[in-house]
């Protein structure tokens, strides 16, 4: 029975997963996002927001499979993992007026991107990249990315303050959730909710098609 292992040490992506019927491994990439994408700029100049979290998704995949492949196991793990193993990475970032925005540098900077944001829309892009271990399939290495478009409340300064204070949007790409306390202050969005909370159901549901797999064949 395929299983999924999870490049990545999201509670946010972990839960959706497990809410969908599955219960991936977990297995936290060591990749220094800086300097992939500082290295991407270099070869092929300006990256547009798709293609940066798409690149980092597949760093983050590539990377966790290598070092599967080098003998290393999840914490979460006892014993030999499964032999029919998919690795998934992901990466989320907030597309504001053409400007790729991840997670915060700090509380000042989480208020000063809540003041551009509110009362603003943004597009909210997730990368997702599938490397296929299994040993009996043709080696597949694969990615997609979901774009959803986030209309952002007319929040006031205390609002903000206070969700700042919370230390929930330091953790996160554009410094909000719609999942956590953030979701007061997203007015609504247009496109898919589960690629907002960073991992699309239905990219990964499309990944895995492309390998001959169906969702069905994770449900635990």
């Amino acid at each position: 029975m395929p299983s999924l292992l999870l490049a990545s040490a999201s509670p946010a992506r972990r839960a959706t997963l497990r809410a969908a019927g599955i219960e991936p491994h977990v297995l936290v990439s060591g990749v220094d996002e800086d300097a992939v994408l500082a290295g991407a700029r270099e070869r092929f100049g300006a990256l547009d927001p798709v293609d940066a979290v798409l690149l980092l998704a597949n760093a983050k995949a590539d990377d966790v499979a290598a070092r599967l492949e080098d003998g290393e196991t999840p914490s979460d793990h006892d014993g030999d993992l499964p032999e029919d193993l998919l690795v998934l990475g992901c990466d989320s970032l907030l597309d504001l007026d053409g400007e790729a925005l991840g997670k915060p540098r700090d509380a000042d900077d989480a208020v000063a991107r809540w003041r551009r944001m509110r009362g603003r829309s943004g597009l909210l892009h997730t990368g997702h990249w599938l490397v296929d271990l299994r040993p009996d399939s043709p080696p597949a290495t694969l990615g997609a990315t979901s774009t959803t478009v986030v209309h952002f409340a007319d929040v006031s300064d205390a609002e903000i303050a206070a969700y700042v204070a919370t230390g929930e949007p330091l953790a996160v790409a554009g410094a909000f959730t719609v999942d956590g306390r953030g979701g007061a202050f997203v007015r609504g969005i247009e496109g898919d909710h589960h690629g907002v909370v960073g991992l699309s159901l239905p990219v990964l549901r499309d990944l895995l098609l492309q390998v001959d797999l169906s969702v069905t064949d994770l449900w635990s």
